[in-house]
């Protein structure tokens, strides 16, 4: 009876190692596809991210082009400002100059003041920025 029940124990040992190889393949075969499509996905996802990044990169590239451009705009029309100001501190210096007699003590006074400067007129801008 020992010999019968090793002999069905061996008969099925046999059996079982005949068809595990060929789960072991089943299982590779389905594996294959799964790892193929986990690729798959991984790289749509690499793709997706670079678009993202990509869209990120260019909206601060406009942002920061933009901050120039208004940066740019606000310092154009700050000189704009400082020569319309000189223009009209030049007006005030003319007809500062043309009411200025000579040889008053402010007249004296501007005469040596002025020694200094390119022009009376230059002298008579800064000596009418600096009084108010």
């Amino acid at each position: 009876m020992m010999d019968s029940l090793d002999k069905l124990l061996a008969e099925l040992k046999a059996e079982y190692e005949e068809h595990k190889p060929q789960q072991h393949q089943l299982k590779a075969n389905f594996i294959k596809p799964v790892n193929k499509l986990q690729a798959k996905s991984e790289f749509l996802i690499d793709n997706l991210l670079a678009e993202v990044k990509a869209d990120f990169e260019e909206k601060d590239f406009a942002e920061k082009l933009q901050r120039q451009q208004e940066l740019e705009q606000e310092r154009i029309k700050q000189e704009q400002l400082q020569a319309k100001k000189l223009e009209e501190l030049k007006k005030q210096a003319k007809d500062w100059l043309a009411k200025l007699d000579p040889l008053s003590l402010e007249g004296l006074w501007f005469e040596k003041f002025a020694e200094g400067y390119p022009s009376k007129l230059e002298a008579a801008i800064e000596y009418l920025q600096n009084s108010e």
